[in-house]
């Protein structure tokens, strides 16, 4: 629970990648704050667990969908408006690209993750501000809300992480000329930059350069709040931006990171 009233009770969100990590902790509280939440992930098996462990029986609708297949945005729309009779907005979250430094990575693994990393998040905020704008009578007179969950990779370059630090920053661009052409419509559009949060793709990165344990308690010394964030924390700023609260604000980037980016 975030503690203060949202205004999020009754609208409908699609999240994907929300059947771990940020994605599902974001559809939680979403849920918890009242909305209703299409998750969207690419196995099936995962997204049932994820409908099971996430409650909320009629709020939630589980969707597989593969952002890098063309298809998939518009039948997550379809999804949406089919279940719920309406479509607020989406918190657009997918799997980190793969690891690999300039020099290794195949040219293969930089267009499969252009395709999914790209082109299939921008093709769903594409199709959900769409409908959105095609009938504004379904917002009941508020705006919707597109949040991009991007990467401190934006500011910074990671080490290793050669593909988030060619592909995230010009998908922030976009987002601020996302904010430009749709904010006159109705639709905010913003970027999360995460940081190092503990989920398992965290982990699985720290596991490849030494013992977890090790390269955490390495990396937290150079955190200024001095620990990893919690998938709830972020989930927490999401339901922030995707509410109406933070109605007066568009086209920024929201780092969540313990303060760890050194740049403004």
């Amino acid at each position: 629970m975030t503690g203060m009233d949202l205004g999020l009770a009754g609208r409908a969100f699609v999240v994907t990648g929300g059947s771990r990590g940020l994605g599902l902790a974001a559809a939680y509280t979403l849920l918890e704050e009242g909305a209703q939440v299409v998750i969207a992930g690419r196995d099936e098996e995962s997204l049932a667990e994820a409908t099971h462990a996430l409650g909320h029986s009629g709020q939630v609708v589980a969707l597989a969908a593969d952002l890098a297949d063309p298809s998939a945005a518009e039948r997550l729309v379809a999804g949406a408006v089919a279940r719920f009779g309406r479509i607020d907005g989406a918190l657009l979250s997918v799997g980190g690209p793969p690891p690999g430094t300039a020099l290794t990575v195949t040219d293969e693994a930089w267009r499969s993750s252009f395709e999914s990393v790209f082109l299939g998040p921008l093709r769903v905020a594409r199709a959900i501000s769409a409908a959105i704008t095609s009938d504004p009578a379904a917002l009941t007179g508020t705006e919707g809300s597109l949040v991009f969950v991007l990467s401190s990779s934006v500011r910074n370059p990671i080490a290793g992480l050669s593909v988030s630090n060619g592909l995230r920053p010009g998908l922030a661009m976009v987002v601020k000329d996302l904010a430009d052409e749709l904010g006159p419509r109705g639709v905010r559009v913003n970027g999360m930059l995460p940081g190092r949060l503990a989920t398992d793709r965290t982990f699985a990165i720290d596991a490849r350069v030494g013992s977890p344990d090790m390269v955490r308690r390495r990396n937290e010394v150079a955190i200024p709040l001095g620990r990893y964030g919690e998938p709830a924390e972020f989930a927490a700023a999401a339901a922030f931006l995707l509410s109406p609260v933070s109605s007066y604000v568009t086209g920024s980037m929201l780092a969540v990171d313990g303060g760890s980016t050194r740049s403004i």
